[in-house]
């Protein structure tokens, strides 16, 4: 489901409803292949951190000129029309959460019927070690000052 396979097919032999990724600083940001050249994303902060809706863009301004893969999506439960009708369902949707309602959040439930976004679990277990880390360090600090 999370395997991402790079694409060497031009966009208009993308398979309408992929999931697509493309790198940005710290993240990587998705969004579901509609055909034509035209992508459905969660705009959230893609647009120098101003929040933004559900909308239909151009690959090229959903890309903003950097690589895009399809990401593999071989246990799909919506594919082709069906999930660019869930991703156009949601069009000018504006409640954006980096923590329950981002890109990954929408393309999951897009393309697998619910909302998941393994960057954001990725993210939170390192913040618990590093929390845990701190109460530790902490204790021990307690104990070395008594």
């Amino acid at each position: 489901m999370n395997a991402e396979t790079h694409s060497n097919f031009a966009p208009d032999d993308w398979p309408i409803g992929a999931h697509i990724v493309s790198p940005r600083r710290g993240y990587t940001h998705h969004g579901i292949y509609a055909g034509g050249g035209r992508v459905i994303h969660y705009a959230g902060f893609s647009r120098n951190w101003r929040r933004g809706p559900v909308e239909e863009v151009s690959l090229e301004m959903f890309s903003l000129g950097r690589s895009v893969a399809m990401r593999d999506s071989a246990n799909a439960r919506h594919w082709g029309g069906a999930c660019v009708e869930r991703a156009r369902l949601r069009l000018g949707e504006d409640r954006f959460s980096l923590w329950s309602n981002n890109c990954e959040h929408f393309c999951s439930w897009c393309v697998h019927g619910a909302s998941h976004s393994a960057q954001i679990e990725a993210l939170r277990e390192r913040l618990v070690a590093i929390l845990s880390m701190l109460g530790r360090l902490a204790r021990h600090l307690r104990f070395i000052t008594g």
